[in-house]
């Protein structure tokens, strides 16, 4: 009888061996799984900012409009924008440019171009008028 109950003893510690393996890896497979929901974000959580994070855009010469004002250099990405811009008068593009891609003041811009703030202030709205026009014909 002594064979048999060693085989069985053998049998019961193999058992014992299979279960405590299968639970242990049962613990480590929950326990990352909370390491990973502590650390993943949902991307409906993400702000604005954060999203913007996640990707990149290809930027080509050929898609970006260079405007030389005043010894400033601006790009342009958009193409519509960009076609609206260079179709436009260079004084009158000047004060679009800088107005609103450097934020300087219709005085600044006086100052800068020589001229009185009120003509820059209706070239401005003169300009927006055609850029108006053009990109309405665009669409």
């Amino acid at each position: 009888m002594e064979p048999y109950s060693h085989e069985k003893h053998k049998q019961h510690a193999f058992d014992s061996f299979c279960k405590k393996i299968l639970k242990n890896e049962a613990l480590n497979y929950s326990s990352e799984l909370n390491r990973q929901r502590e650390r993943e974000v949902s991307l409906s959580e993400l702000s604005a900012q954060e999203m913007d994070m996640l990707f990149s855009m290809d930027k080509y010469p050929s898609e970006i409009f260079s405007f030389s004002v005043l010894n400033f250099d601006v790009e342009v990405n958009d193409e519509r924008i960009g076609e609206a811009l260079a179709a436009l008068p260079e004084e009158k593009r000047d004060i679009i440019l800088l107005h609103y891609f450097l934020g300087m003041t219709d005085g600044e811009i006086g100052n800068k171009l020589n001229l009185l703030r009120s003509s820059v202030q209706q070239k401005r709205t003169r300009a927006l008028r055609k850029l108006e026009k053009f990109m309405e014909g665009k669409a």
